[in-house]
């Protein structure tokens, strides 16, 4: 018949998809652009913006190293990844340099086409298996220990309305964010399955 009942869940983020993070306390999507910060590392900034359709806003989820991720395997509870930021080719990257706003730590975006350093890598925490896509996740950044987090603090010129975006080392609600609007990678067939075809 032609009764589906519920609609199934979305599932599990995948790796090689390419997505919009949104911080759930504060209702800002994780976001850079090609504006380096004017203190700390001088590196290109990462910021929190309100608006939903800002192209900037598109992160590639990518394997701690390459071939440890492949496309669309479903990434798990505790999973190291990196996040590149699709339209300039940097990483999610945070060190020891104070965020101009707050004092906490910098998050900036490094490397060139995808490759950077140690210092990009975060593990997914999440209480399930996997990263579901409707799941509210904290990203921990392997090297410093601390949160990806938002705690509201505003950027005037040249990117007035922008949230700072910063590490800190306290899980709490101003560190989780939620899977928006992406291009998600069906999870693959295991071709192991198909050796009797």
């Amino acid at each position: 018949g032609l009764c589906h009942g519920r609609e199934p869940a979305p599932g599990a983020v995948t790796c090689g998809s390419v997505l919009k993070l949104l911080n759930t306390r504060h209702s800002v999507r994780l976001h850079s652009h090609e504006v380096k910060y004017g203190s700390g590392s001088g590196q290109q900034s990462v910021t929190g913006v309100e608006a939903s359709d800002d192209a900037n806003s598109y992160w590639r989820i990518r394997g701690k190293s390459d071939g440890s991720c492949q496309r669309g395997t479903p990434v798990k509870c505790g999973q190291a990844i990196r996040l590149t930021h699709v339209n300039t080719g940097k990483n999610l990257h945070t060190h020891h340099f104070p965020s101009p706003l707050s004092n906490n730590q910098e998050v900036s975006a490094f490397g060139d086409d995808g490759e950077g350093d140690d210092l990009d890598i975060w593990i997914v925490q999440c209480s399930g298996t996997y990263w579901e896509r409707e799941d509210a996740v904290r990203f921990k950044h392997v090297g410093t220990e601390v949160f990806l987090s938002i705690t509201g603090e505003q950027y005037g010129h040249p990117i007035r309305g922008q949230r700072e975006v910063h590490g800190m080392p306290t899980a709490n609600h101003h560190n989780y964010w939620k899977a928006m609007e992406g291009i998600f990678i069906k999870p693959s067939m295991d071709p192991a399955k198909h050796d009797e075809l």
